[in-house]
């Protein structure tokens, strides 16, 4: 039993000792809880999701770009112990200065900092062995997805560059950004892009190429457009516009390399326009085989309101018809024709076949030309239109405008797609013929396939001829614009051909424009024998029937030999002969580093045959006909 108030238990002690253990308990509470609140949230973070790009490859296969994967160094400051060993360890093997990586280091701007991006295999390996050696640390090696071109320059405008952020900028890599890589979803997954097949032959383009190329050197040129399509399907197997880029090496480039002309570059086409704005009105029923036209050097026409237009010839050609207008470039002739036709029908013949409208080929920026509508024409323009001049048309269209003619009339879309194919190769799109509709009734389109045949055979475009295929021709050349002082310049010309063979059964439409050549311009004497140099090429590479060929018996039985990639295996294989195409695992592998120069067939070697082979070797190949 407890009796009245006992304040024993309860003593000062005590009370001050619960007091510093409360006051502990809570301060612990309040360091736990001020932690909690200024420290980062743990947010889980997503593992990035990369897609394995799609190749580019040509009708026949070839490979024109590839993903590849290359590596970016990255070095965090902090975690450097010994600056100068590290410096000293990783100059040899990055080729950057040893001063330079010791500045990089003893920057404090950030703590973390890329000492060198986008490193091949080869080069990843020396760095990795040289870190492990020294044991460097704050250092390591990112991979990033890259892509490779194996042909360089080849068809390089339609193949087009992948930036370092994975997204195509030009050509196809842009067009086709989605289906090459499509976008990764959240949920983690990550589907392979699918790889399209152009409908360039890379053969055929090889060859243009060259011939490109020896045209702008040996007419001074500032720029040389090629393009040769099928006639039956509008499927464009070569693309050539020169200067051009090579992709692998895409950044150094300049801008006249990166320029796509043949969709880009807008221009006054001169007397190749000829063969449509003429046949727009024999169709249109203006004009008939039968009518002749007499050329004396000078075109005049006066309007009702006096206003009066001249225009000159080259030539005094007398009485002609249609077709003599066609074989001699004849500039007055083609004014009198006009003159017979109205403007609101003219303008809707010439717009039918596809002037002043985008051909929609897979390809980023194309332009549409300029065609202005009829309202806007001055006395002159309809006759001057005629002529090639007043227009403005990109090589594309020309390319189509002439599937019109080579098809009896009908029209085709151009295209560079041929299929596309998922990852595991099943095919996803096949390319079928687009008509575009009918400019031309079938026998004006034949009419005029006659009078170019002519032109090749006995006119302007004589030296386009093969001989021995009937080739339909027409050339053209024509002022530039002066851009400084207004008018037309003197010394700037376009000069072109454009060039259809079988004539009897169109199968291909070649098309040859010169920019701004030095010394001779005129298009029939620069511009047919190209073309006629081209055509051959494309010829005995198609096996198309020549006249000349010889005839000679066989059993029937001829051997193939099996092809198949070489192996690198034990020691160095003789590649002499050999294709890229053959040589693919080898250009896209990692065990060793590949360094190739030239085109066609391996002709040199460094390891020659038989010399061991050890990963991280350097290997030379030199490439030629």
């Amino acid at each position: 039993m407890i009796e009245g108030n006992d304040s024993s238990f309860v003593s000062k002690k005590r009370l001050i000792f619960l007091a510093v253990v409360s006051a502990a308990v809570m301060t612990g509470i309040l360091i736990r809880y001020a932690s909690v609140m200024l420290s980062p949230k743990d947010i889980p973070v997503q593992p990035e999701v990369t897609v394995e790009r799609g190749s580019i490859l040509d009708r026949n296969g070839r490979i024109l770009a590839i993903q590849t994967t290359l590596y970016n160094i990255a070095v965090t400051r902090s975690a450097v112990t010994d600056k100068p060993l590290f410096a000293r360890t990783l100059a040899p093997v990055t080729g950057i200065p040893e001063p330079q990586i010791l500045a990089e280091l003893e920057d404090d701007y950030t703590d973390f900092f890329y000492l060198k991006k986008r490193i091949t295999e080869n080069e990843r390996d020396q760095v990795s062995a040289a870190v492990r050696k020294e044991g460097l640390r704050g250092i390591r090696l990112e991979p990033v997805q890259s892509r490779t071109y194996p042909e360089n320059d080849l068809a390089s405008h339609v193949v087009g560059f992948v930036g370092e952020d994975g997204f195509g900028l030009t050509g196809a890599e842009y067009s086709f950004q989605e289906t090459l890589s499509p976008p990764a979803s959240r949920s983690g997954s990550a589907p392979a892009g699918c790889s399209i097949m152009l409908t360039i032959d890379g053969n055929i383009q090889y060859e243009l190429e060259k011939i490109a190329k020896e045209t702008r050197a040996d007419t001074g040129a500032e720029a040389v457009m090629l393009i040769a399509a099928e006639a039956a399907t509008g499927e464009i197997l070569a693309y050539v516009s020169e200067p051009s880029a090579d992709l692998n090496h895409f950044p150094r480039s300049t801008p006249s390399e990166r320029q796509d002309r043949p969709a880009l570059y807008a221009y006054e086409p001169g007397s190749v326009f000829k063969i449509f704005s003429i046949s727009a009105m024999m169709d249109a029923g203006f004009i008939r085989d039968s009518d002749e036209f007499l050329c004396d050097g000078l075109y005049t026409y006066t309007a009702s309101n006096g206003a009066s237009i001249r225009i000159r010839c080259l030539e005094h050609h007398g009485w002609l018809n249609p077709g003599g207008v066609i074989r001699f470039s004849c500039n007055d002739g083609t004014a009198q024709i006009a003159e017979k036709s109205d403007n609101v029908t003219f303008e809707a013949k010439l717009r039918a076949f596809g002037f002043g409208s985008k051909t929609g080929v897979e390809l980023p920026g194309e332009t549409a030309g300029i065609f202005r509508p009829n309202e806007e024409w001055s006395l002159r323009s309809k006759q001057t239109i005629a002529m090639g001049q007043e227009i403005s048309v990109s090589a594309l269209q020309m390319v189509e405008a002439a599937t019109a003619i080579a098809n009896k009339g009908r029209r085709l879309k151009l295209t560079l797609l041929r299929s596309v194919y998922t990852h595991d190769g099943e095919p996803v799109y096949t390319h079928e013929p687009v008509p575009l509709g009918n400019p031309l009734k079938p026998e004006t389109a034949e009419r005029m396939l006659s009078y170019m045949q002519l032109t090749a055979e006995a006119g302007t475009g004589a030296r386009a001829s093969v001989g021995d295929v009937p080739i339909a021709v027409k050339t053209g050349t024509a002022q530039m614009l002066d851009s400084e002082n207004g008018g037309y310049s003197q010394t700037d010309f376009i000069s072109s051909c454009m060039g259809i063979f079988p004539a009897n059964d169109p199968e291909i439409i070649l098309y040859l424009v010169i920019v701004k050549a030095q010394g001779e311009t005129y298009g029939g004497r620069i511009a047919a024998p190209v073309i006629s140099r081209a055509t051959d090429r494309i010829i005995d590479y198609l096996g198309l029937g020549r006249a000349r060929a010889t005839s000679v018996s066989h059993s029937g039985f001829v051997h193939v030999p099996h092809l198949s990639p070489v192996e690198f295996r034990n020691r160095m294989p003789d590649l002499t002969g050999v294709s890229k195409k053959m040589i693919l695992n080898l250009l896209t592998g990692t065990d060793f580093y590949v360094s190739i120069e030239g085109d066609g067939y391996v002709t040199a070697q460094n390891p020659p045959p038989g010399t061991p082979l050890e990963k991280g070797m350097t290997i030379e190949l030199e490439f030629g006909e």
